[in-house]
């Protein structure tokens, strides 16, 4: 009986199919088995990897030419193989396996030639990077945020300074930095027995040149030069910006088969990471065949690298600065939208961190750079990561979805008192008892509107409008008017950001908690500032960026904003208008929760308070709103503040709110917060007692005793 001899065709193009899916586990079982006895799978594994690595391979093909047995038990295949590199393109060749007949099997005989002829002999190949200059990131309007610079690293050797000197170092430290010496002392005092190094700060060359050689003069501060990409000002807008560092050997071959070298940085977050396509250009790279010692047998390919394209933010660098200045030392975040566009002028998080700490040449780097990573997150983006409980600013999506409804109207009014009882054997306190427990004075706020709850901030009103419409059988209602006004989703912008959570109430407490943005609610301070956006300029939710252009050193940008929209509020025109003139009123009327915070501010705002229950500590501290000035020459703005584990709204947020206003509208602060001193000086940490009693959100509902 005759058995037909099978087709080593088949076998080649299954073993070449295996390696374009590098399966090199199943290519690695196709061998014959004095291959596999002459390499192991580790190394056979490693050599294919470290070819597509070293080459940059984005992946590769073939094609089948012949296929020829010359006798029963040995057969050859020619094909062609083109590797398609990042760097250099396509590298072409036609090469040759071998295979030999094993238990009625044709199996291949490994050959380095198999990937390429020229490697045959245990050739390798060879990378030359061509690596154009990364490219800058600048403000709206050209300022430097980041770019190739000169700095310095300073500090001081504790052991050095003297305590007749100590005041004069302080001083001039505090001139050259901006680091306060009241910041510095207390470290300096504590190092200065056991003489450690201790840091302060990094300037640009630029900016320390007029102090230097009244630095060099004082025994004990210490200059160490270094040059790399410089995030000025130790970082401004750090989480919108990102930052650098070098490729971790674990990443290696993931960003060589992307054409970078293993030595390289890359972005990490922010705008860094987001424009690397843009800031690194287009590299280009030469491809050896070296010998197994190393020397260059012939060049395969070469491309030449093509310019970076530079970033240009939306936002605005000296409101920028002067945003991060006004949320101060707090925990939280505050974003500053141009209303009726979706650009982000400011972005603040914090604890900030310092982007230059991921240079190792920064001599500050190996002291410093573990408290980036620190217990406080200083590198989570709290404005576009961080998700919160939004509590009473939720009202405005709850009163939005009582008024579609149909079953409220402006004139529904309800009886504000101190307690909500209408759930049987459940109790819950409004605000305005808190506050007579505290004080023996505020009283309930009585007969109501429902553009008056708004602006009283009743919880027992809206506990009530969720627990109706729950009971209705409406039981989505306030969910979909959320989901509508962009909560729940990502808002699209380019840099990293969480979706938070919309929950549906399952229970009648669920309902309540629900509607004064408690319970399982979360969303992130950006989503916030973008749907009162939307509220402010007549229910239009535009997409916010932070990418205002994209230009390559000479030449047409080849990006440009436009307002990208992404939604419309789903109330309709009137219904929108009795939700705005009640925000409104909670900074206008006598009777508004955050009236006393902008007495005398001649900026025409409308807004909403918002203390919400973390599950620890102190309730989230929010104020957001947006003005309605219609200047040409400043485009009206929607703002959120965000300040964790504070205290009330109004007592916190409120006030920061108004300064960001002025900082915009008169390009400085000029009215005190209440725990300073004087502008930009803290008086004391926190308040003993608030200076006005002022209403805010009690409280998730509990089961009463």
């Amino acid at each position: 009986m005759t058995t037909s001899t099978p087709d080593p065709g088949a076998t080649a193009r299954a073993y070449l199919d295996a390696w374009k899916a590098e399966d090199y586990a199943a290519m690695y079982a196709s061998l014959t088995s004095i291959s596999r006895d002459a390499i192991t799978e580790e190394k056979f594994t490693a050599r294919y990897r470290k070819v597509a690595s070293e080459a940059a391979l984005r992946g590769w093909d073939y094609e089948v030419l012949a296929a020829l047995t010359n006798s029963p038990y040995s057969a050859q295949v020619n094909y062609s193989v083109v590797l398609h590199s990042v760097l250099v393109g396509d590298i072409q060749a036609d090469t040759v396996m071998n295979l030999s007949l094993e238990e009625g099997r044709w199996r291949v005989q490994w050959d380095d030639a198999l990937i390429l002829p020229q490697l045959k002999g245990g050739n390798n190949l060879k990378m030359e990077y061509h690596i154009p200059s990364r490219n800058n990131i600048y403000d709206r309007n050209g300022h430097a945020l980041v770019a190739q610079a000169d700095a310095v690293a300073i500090g001081l050797d504790t052991g050095k300074v003297s305590p007749q000197e100590q005041s004069g170092v302080l001083r001039l430290l505090q001139e050259a930095t901006g680091v306060r010496a009241d910041v510095i002392q207390p470290q300096l005092e504590n190092y200065r027995n056991s003489g450690w190094y201790l840091p302060v700060a990094d300037v640009s060359t630029d900016q320390i040149k007029p102090y230097l050689n009244r630095l060099s003069a004082y025994a004990g501060i210490v200059l160490t030069p270094f040059r790399s990409r410089y995030y000025f000002d130790e970082g401004i807008a750090p989480h919108v910006v990102g930052y650098m560092s070098a490729i971790q050997k674990a990443e290696v071959e993931y960003y060589k088969r992307l054409g970078y070298g293993e030595y390289e940085r890359v972005g990490r977050s922010g705008l860094e990471i987001w424009g690397e396509p843009y800031l690194a250009g287009v590299r280009g790279g030469a491809l050896y065949v070296v010998s197994p010692e190393g020397a260059v047998v012939t060049k395969l390919a070469e491309t030449d690298p093509q310019p970076s394209q530079a970033i240009y933010t939306t936002l605005d660098k000296d409101l920028q600065e002067q945003t991060q200045a006004a949320l101060g030392d707090f925990k939280g975040a505050i974003v500053v939208l141009e209303r009726d566009t979706g650009r982000v002028l400011a972005m603040v998080s914090s604890p900030k961190f310092n982007p230059n700490l991921f240079e190792p040449t920064n001599y500050n780097y190996s002291f410093l750079i573990d408290k980036v990573f620190g217990p406080d997150s200083p590198t989570l983006n709290r404005a576009t990561q961080g998700q919160y409980p939004l509590g009473s600013v939720f009202k405005i999506i709850t009163m939005s979805a009582a008024l579609k409804s149909g079953l409220y109207t402006s004139e529904t009014t309800y009886e504000c008192g101190y307690d909500f009882t209408e759930i049987p054997g459940f109790t819950a306190h409004d605000w305005t008892w808190d506050h007579y427990q505290q004080d023996g004075k505020t009283q309930p706020s009585g007969h109501l509107t429902l553009p008056e709850g708004l602006m009283r901030s009743c919880n027992p009103f809206f506990w009530h409008i969720g627990l109706d419409l729950f009971s209705r059988g409406m039981t989505n209602a306030i969910a979909d008017m959320a989901r509508g006004f962009g909560l729940g989703s990502r808002t699209g912008i380019e840099i990293e950001e969480e979706a938070g959570n919309v929950p549906v109430p399952a229970s009648v407490i669920d309902s309540v908690n629900d509607a004064i943005g408690q319970g399982t609610t979360q969303v992130t301070p950006l989503q916030v500032a973008d749907f009162v956006a939307a509220v402010g300029n007549g229910g239009t939710l535009y997409t916010p960026h932070v990418v205002e252009r994209i230009a390559p050193p000479d030449g047409k940008p080849t990006y440009v904003f436009t307002p990208t929209i992404r939604g419309t509020l789903p109330i309709s025109p009137t219904q929108l208008k009795i939700v705005q003139d009640a925000m409104v009123s909670v900074v206008a009327d006598r009777r508004g929760t955050a009236r006393h915070r902008f007495i005398g501010l001649d900026i025409k705002v409308a807004g909403k308070t918002g203390t919400a229950q973390s599950g620890s500590g102190e309730p989230h501290a929010w104020f957001t709103g947006y003005t309605f000035e219609g200047k040409a020459d400043k485009p009206d703005i929607a703002v959120v503040v965000l300040v964790e584990n504070i205290g009330e709204g109004s007592d916190y947020a409120a006030p920061i709110f108004r300064r960001v206003l002025e900082v915009y509208y008169y390009t400085k602060p000029l009215s005190q917060y209440w725990w300073e001193s004087q502008i930009g000086v803290i008086k004391t940490p926190t308040p003993v007692v608030t200076d006005t009693p002022t209403p805010e959100d009690t409280p998730e509902a509990t089961q009463a005793p």
